[in-house]
């Protein structure tokens, strides 16, 4: 741990070698991400509510996802940009070297810009705390902090699996982009507006509603099975599976001879 500490010290060095990109790089995600709140506000300007939620509650659910996803992809770009490694023959010297692949894919690359994101995130869920109703009881303020660890997981998995099928496809595959930047975009409303078939698939494939959508029910009282709070821990478990994927797709692995 603390040889990953330095390397993210080291990253955080270089990237602050050119300040003025890198800042306004961080508002430029930070203004980017309001396209997508400006997007709820003038739909709940229209409409007082969506499948009776009010804009409040929405907005707990927008912040999560987003917090979450700004989150992983900062941390675990290094597998979003994989396949690259593998076309370049990258992959091959980080064979040669002592640690683990695992590690030095995920000390290859942080994308600290995307702060801009969790910013945003931070600030509509300051503004939606406070008023979406909630009775803040230390288990609902346990849910919240679950839901953003098991999101921040199941993406961390997401990312995971997209490197571990680029060692068959070599070419990375972008319909995966359906479950990261898709689920990032229709993750902003609860998944039951979407329809039932939509919620199973993300409940029993794709674990998204799992600290979405359940959790999410418990928080606003729309559920009062306590134990929705800790379904977001199942994203933890999700990462295992996508591990033990990643392990096999490496054990298969054969140089592109780049």
């Amino acid at each position: 741990m603390k040889l990953y500490f330095k390397y993210a010290a080291i990253l955080v060095k270089s990237q602050m070698q050119y300040k003025a990109s890198f800042f306004m790089t961080v508002a430029g995600q930070f203004i980017t991400s309001f396209s997508s709140f400006f997007a709820v506000y003038f739909l709940f300007d229209r409409f007082n509510e969506v499948d009776g939620y009010t804009f409040s509650e929405v907005l707990i659910c927008f912040a999560a996802v987003l917090m979450a996803f700004s989150m992983a992809e900062c941390f675990l770009r290094g597998f979003d940009t994989f396949p690259q490694l593998i076309k370049s023959g990258s992959l091959d010297r980080m064979l040669l070297r002592p640690r683990s692949v695992i590690f030095q894919v995920l000390t290859s690359t942080m994308e600290f810009s995307r702060i801009g994101r969790f910013m945003q995130a931070a600030v509509t869920l300051g503004y939606a705390i406070p008023t979406c109703g909630v009775d803040w009881t230390y288990d609902k303020v346990l849910t919240l902090i679950a839901m953003i660890i098991g999101g921040i997981a199941v993406y961390a998995g997401l990312f995971i699996l997209y490197a571990a099928i680029s060692f068959f496809t070599i070419e990375g595959l972008e319909f995966m982009n359906i479950f990261t930047d898709g689920t990032r975009e229709f993750g902003q409303y609860p998944m039951s507006i979407y329809g039932k078939g939509i919620l199973k698939f993300f409940t029993y494939v794709i674990p998204i509603a799992l600290f979405q959508y359940y959790p999410f029910l418990y928080l606003v009282g729309r559920s009062v099975e306590w134990w929705y709070g800790l379904l977001p821990l199942i994203g933890l478990i999700f990462i295992v599976p996508c591990y033990g994927f990643f392990v096999f797709g490496l054990s298969r692995y054969k140089s592109t001879g780049s």
